[in-house]
């Protein structure tokens, strides 16, 4: 019952969104209707859960709602409101998942909103995966509630918007007893039911490509381990599998986006056997691609990576040089640049110089290593 009240959930309250209930004021309607469902579904379960949650959650909006004119403005609205159908569901889900990112929202908050709305964790589910107490978990979903319910819904956003809450809410990984990578996958999974823009499908493939190497990635000590290093038979055949079907699907349709290029240079590293056969010219030439549709710094980073691989570390350092100095992970790249060019007395300063500047704990402590094996030869 857990995961069809879960499933259920967004698209209950996408539907109380749609006929104009204020957000804040339907998610309650809808968990009142979920506690009466707990109530009363084991005893007496109903033929349509879906119709079930959605008449007593409009009900319980309406008591909310004591103005005798309010009431009959909704009731009319009701009354007039068409049977809900598949393609009811396609939208409702659509608009909850626009709304939770609406743009008056910070990053973070649309994060927490996405997932308490649409992904249907508790607050304090969210608190434990963003390792911060369910009081100010609870504190930054009301406000956002509060700023989406203050600016209104208006115009649908852009959906970039909403992949990039997706895409962040990804990169989050695993933390406390939720699993942000997953449920990134289930909700991209969730958004590309409703939507064919082949962005979606590309974000999609991105997450299950990354998403299959996961188990490689760490020791059992929890130690960082780099790409070139992972141990291929422990990534999963069948996710990259998918993830490649997918892509091949998004990029015949010949609209080129950045979630479908990111997937096509993640695609020819899970293609290689070993880290030596990976194709590095097809992946410069990708992040050429990228490059040119996102001007990012990032990008010009992980190019100058590729352009070591594919030219030579001399090519790559003279890439690196456009890349602005405070971007992260930059003096990372330098470090490994100069090592292939055989300064190492230059490498292993720089990569103490990156360890310093580490983000994260495993990087740190990978880019210690990498300045004290160059420093003792070994």
């Amino acid at each position: 019952m857990d995961e069809l009240v879960r499933e259920l959930a967004p698209q209950v309250l996408g539907v109380l969104v749609r006929r104009g209930a204020d957000f804040a004021a339907a998610e309650d309607a809808v968990q009142e209707a979920l506690v009466e469902a707990v109530r009363r579904w084991p005893d007496d379960p109903p033929d349509d859960p879906r119709a079930w949650l959605i008449t007593v959650a409009w009900r319980k909006f309406l008591d909310a709602n004591r103005s005798e004119s309010a009431r009959r403005t909704r009731e009319v609205r009701v009354h007039e409101e068409p049977p809900a159908g598949p393609a009811e569901v396609r939208d409702d889900t659509l608009l909850l998942l626009f709304l939770c990112c609406h743009p008056s929202l910070t990053p973070a908050s649309a994060i927490a909103l996405t997932l308490r709305a649409v992904g249907g964790l508790t607050t304090a589910q969210i608190a434990a995966a963003h390792l911060v107490p369910e009081a100010t978990m609870a504190q930054r979903i009301s406000r956002a509630k509060r700023t989406v319910a203050q600016a209104g819904v208006g115009e649908p956003g852009e959906l970039s918007r909403v992949l990039k809450v997706l895409y962040l809410v990804f990169n989050e990984g695993y933390t406390g007893d939720v699993d942000l990578a997953a449920e990134a996958i289930r909700l991209t999974r969730m958004l590309r039911h409703v939507s064919e823009e082949p962005e979606v499908a590309g974000l999609l493939a991105l997450m299950l490509l990354h998403h299959a190497r996961r188990a490689a990635r760490w020791t059992d000590e929890g130690a960082l381990v780099p790409l070139a290093d992972q141990d291929r038979s422990r990534w999963d055949t069948t996710l990259i599998a998918e993830g490649v079907e997918i892509l091949q699907g998004a990029l015949a349709c010949d609209r080129l986006g950045e979630y479908q290029a990111q997937a096509a240079i993640a695609a020819l590293h899970c293609d290689a056997r070993t880290a030596e056969e990976t194709d590095w010219t097809q992946v410069l030439e990708w992040y050429d691609e990228l490059l040119a549709l996102t001007a990012s710094p990032v990008v010009a980073l992980n190019r100058a990576v590729a352009v070591g691989q594919a030219d030579g570390p001399l090519a790559g350092l003279r890439a690196l040089e456009t890349v602005p100095p405070d971007v992260p992970r930059r003096v990372a790249v330098e470090a490994w640049l100069h090592e292939r060019a055989g300064d190492i007395d230059a490498s292993a300063v720089l990569y103490a110089q990156a360890a310093a500047a580490a983000s994260s704990t495993a990087e740190r402590d990978h880019l210690t290593r990498q300045a004290a094996r160059l420093r003792h030869g070994s």
